[in-house]
């Protein structure tokens, strides 16, 4: 009776953890040393940039040049990928990417440092398709959706670091305590790019497609692209997801650049409160993936979907709603584009590589990704310029997406 007790006890993401060794432990772990500092930053980035004279517009403007150059920057992502090995193109888009692109932010002050800035965190897009493949090739498909949502998990854990950087602001001012973090996030992604040196190894697939891509050249290996292409669009599962990730992708990019300014500037809720609202996300999300989602496992990926999809759509309107000096409006908001959030994300992340064919996984990821940003990649500007309009345009244009 004991044992069966002790056997019931056992959470499936725990045990889910024991069983995958290697890379997926290992990233898993990892993604703290990228999910703390992204997160102490990203309530206060684009106040970081308006505080310096970055207009809406101008800003926009940086987010749609920047996504043009991550569309090529990902379509390339599945070729590297093949011919260096997941391992070495994961660090690589982790040194350049992350490293060097939070060194440039660190000292940026106009338009064009910014530019650059983000320019190089464009070939964080050749990591994604690497460290996608790195994390799950060697993995059982049923460990899937437990793997995104260990991944989920990580990211949610760093937010609870985020009230460090509004104190420091409420004593320092928005300026000075961004630079000092972005520069603690170059450091830890120079110690990511040594763990995974050290404790990653290359996956069986991606050791086939080195030596099978190791003899033909980059221009012949685009120009098969044309068949992927047509696979891909003849695939109705993957173009399901595909627009699926195209709504997510522009959704996020807008409340991620958009969502500081409109809580500071039109409602008037003070500076040092935007990092409590990750957490409050976090917390939300967290409860719902560790006590809820794996109960969702029986049920069809269709159902929770479409209730999330949903759910960000009644969100924005609770945004756009919300009464100046309002903090409850906006706290329901946070609540229920979390709860959204933990329905969506890891099930369009599971359903995308369960209907990709794991020999073409690179390729046909880095695909999806450059079909997703190109897609997206107009409405940077178009928020921007919503934005300067009236503040609350940028969340009716997601309601109506």
């Amino acid at each position: 009776m004991a044992q069966i007790i002790k056997a019931q006890r056992k959470h499936p993401l725990i045990e889910l953890l024991k069983k995958n060794k290697g890379n997926p432990r290992t990233l898993i772990l990892m993604e703290p040393l990228w999910g703390i500092p992204y997160n102490l930053i990203a309530p206060f980035a684009t106040l970081y940039m308006y505080t310096q004279g970055i207009t809406d517009v101008q800003i926009g403007l940086i987010l749609s040049i920047a996504m043009f150059v991550q569309v090529i920057v990902s379509f390339f992502g599945g070729i590297v990928t093949d011919k260096l090995g997941r391992k070495v193109t994961t660090m690589m888009g982790d040194f350049f990417g992350w490293g060097i692109a939070c060194l440039v932010w660190a000292v940026s002050g106009n338009f064009w440092l910014f530019l650059i800035a983000f320019l190089f965190n464009s070939f964080e897009q050749v990591n994604q398709t690497a460290w996608f493949c790195l994390l799950i090739e060697d993995a059982d498909s049923e460990d899937l959706l437990g793997i995104y949502t260990w991944i989920s998990i990580g990211g949610l854990v760093a937010i609870f670091f985020a009230p460090i950087s509004g104190l420091l602001i409420n004593s320092f001012t928005v300026v000075p305590v961004v630079r000092v973090l972005y520069v603690v996030f170059a450091v830890n992604m120079m110690i990511k790019v040594i763990i995974t040196f050290r404790h990653c190894e290359e996956t069986r697939q991606g050791k086939i497609r080195m030596e099978k891509t190791k003899g033909i050249s980059v221009l012949q290996m685009l120009f098969e692209y044309k068949n992927l292409i047509l696979k891909v669009l003849k695939n109705k599962e993957i173009m399901k997801v595909l627009f699926v990730s195209v709504i997510l992708h522009i959704t996020n990019l807008v409340s991620t650049n958009f969502f500081s300014l409109y809580v500071t500037q039109r409602l008037g809720i003070a500076e040092r409160y935007l990092a409590f609202f990750p957490i409050l996300n976090a917390s939300v999300m967290l409860i719902f993936m560790i006590g809820i989602q794996h109960r969702l496992e029986s049920v069809k990926f269709r159902i929770p979907m479409w209730i999330g999809l949903v759910l960000y759509a009644a969100c924005s309107i609770l945004l756009i709603v919300a009464p100046i000096g309002s903090i409850p409006f906006i706290i329901i908001y946070v609540f229920v584009a979390a709860v959204a959030s933990a329905l969506v994300m890891p099930r369009k992340d599971a359903l995308l590589q369960l209907n990709i064919d794991p020999k073409e996984r690179a390729r046909i990821n880095s695909l999806i990704m450059s079909f997703t940003i190109a897609f997206a990649s107009p409405f940077g500007y178009f928020a921007g310029w919503l934005s300067s309009v009236d503040r609350r345009f940028p969340f009716v244009f997601i309601f109506a997406i």
